[in-house]
């Protein structure tokens, strides 16, 4: 427990065990369990609870997003580089107007977001952890990060188990539109604060968005951000789309006797 509730700044170096390493498979692998006992769980429930329990799921995190600040400034290291300004921050936001939206539409516009845009940022963020390098695997700030990060894995898993979801590619314009009102003024934030949120202003070290600055150079890797993030957008929407097809071929292979 001697650096359990420790910040990365107070930690001595060389504690992180580094991403794709076996504790990093290790962690993935329980962080995955757990994701799959919930989904089984929640395909049990009926649908009172399945909408109580997409009800709450923002709210826990919204209360685990707060009690990591509270231990932030109990440690004085809280700074303007701990908003929630990050896409896989900003998913919550989602969640809680995908749950709380009256009409389907909007259910199903939100929910949309969270399972093409939300799902896949955050698939990444759990293999590519940014925070790996900083932390030993038992620390509240690292158990933290994978926390999170499996809820906004979870939530939108759960959203298409609930059938309130029917990702098309003809509502490709619903995460454009999204990214179109959030990111710019990101941007600026970051300008303004020497900030990352978002990684618009520089990759974190030995992930596809540092692959990709290499290739553009500096000056040219917000376009090539950009581009890989429509790919990114568009290839799930072409998975989903694949699968769809899939699943009516065999239905229409498998006629109700």
């Amino acid at each position: 427990m001697e650096y359990f509730w420790k910040q990365y700044e107070d930690l001595p170096e060389g504690l992180g065990y580094g991403r794709f390493s076996p504790e990093h498979w290790m962690t993935l692998a329980v962080v995955a369990g757990l994701i799959l006992c919930a989904a089984l769980l929640f395909r049990r429930m009926d649908r009172k609870g399945r909408e109580r329990v997409l009800l709450v799921i923002p709210f826990v995190m919204i209360a685990l997003e707060i009690g990591k600040d509270l231990f932030l400034c109990s440690a004085h290291r809280f700074d303007v580089g701990y908003l929630p300004l990050h896409m896989c921050s900003l998913g919550v936001f989602v969640f809680l107007l995908s749950a709380l939206a009256k009409g389907k539409r909007w259910k199903g516009i939100f929910g949309e977001i969270a399972v093409t845009l939300i799902l896949p940022g955050s698939v990444a963020a759990l293999l590519f952890p940014d925070w790996a390098h900083l932390y030993p695997v038992w620390n509240f700030m690292n158990l933290y990060g994978y926390a999170w990060h499996g809820f906004l894995v979870l939530y939108p898993i759960l959203c298409l188990l609930n059938g309130q979801v029917h990702p098309s590619i003809r509502h490709i314009h619903y995460d454009l539109l999204f990214l179109l009102c959030t990111v710019p003024p990101v941007y600026v934030f970051d300008r303004a604060f020497h900030t990352n949120y978002m990684f618009v202003n520089w990759p974190p070290k030995g992930t596809p968005l540092e692959l990709i600055a290499s290739v553009t150079g500096p000056q040219w890797y917000l376009a090539g951000y950009a581009l890989f993030s429509a790919a990114v957008i568009l290839g799930v929407y072409l998975i989903i789309e694949a699968a769809g097809l899939i699943r009516r071929r065999r239905g229409k292979g498998n006629p109700a006797r």
